[in-house]
């Protein structure tokens, strides 16, 4: 059985956001793009990430700190979003280990659309 995803969403990694890593589809929610970046982040996929963030607020290259390990998503709410949206909130708690402790980002983040596709803008506040 392949392993489940690390979005937390109950399908293997392959079909989940494998799939919109690969870009074999486009996330159809900001809530589903979010879920694919916490993966990407998971699994070190640098190229994912800088394609599903916004052109104006893209750094050049991503920063990962190989000691972090992320270990789980929780969703707690969002606005917009969907479908029919041209923009979003979603509001998460990203939970990591570091240096032998339990920790916790929480982030409320804002998406776009740009070209029809769903990218990640900033966090609300920055």
């Amino acid at each position: 059985m392949a392993k489940s995803c690390p979005c937390g969403l109950p399908a293997p990694y392959p079909d989940c956001c494998g799939a919109l890593h690969r870009g074999e589809r486009a996330a159809a929610t900001a809530e589903l793009l979010m879920r694919s970046r916490f993966s990407a982040f998971a699994l070190l996929d640098e190229a994912y990430l800088l394609r599903s963030w916004h052109p104006r607020t893209r750094p050049a290259g991503v920063d990962f700190d190989t000691d972090m390990r992320w270990t789980r998503l929780e969703i707690l709410g969002g606005t917009g979003g969907g479908l029919f949206h041209q923009e979003g909130t979603v509001e998460f708690n990203a939970h990591y280990r570091y240096e032998g402790r339990d920790e916790i980002l929480h982030e409320n983040s804002r998406f776009e659309r740009v070209d029809g596709a769903w990218v990640y803008l900033a966090p609300i506040g920055a």
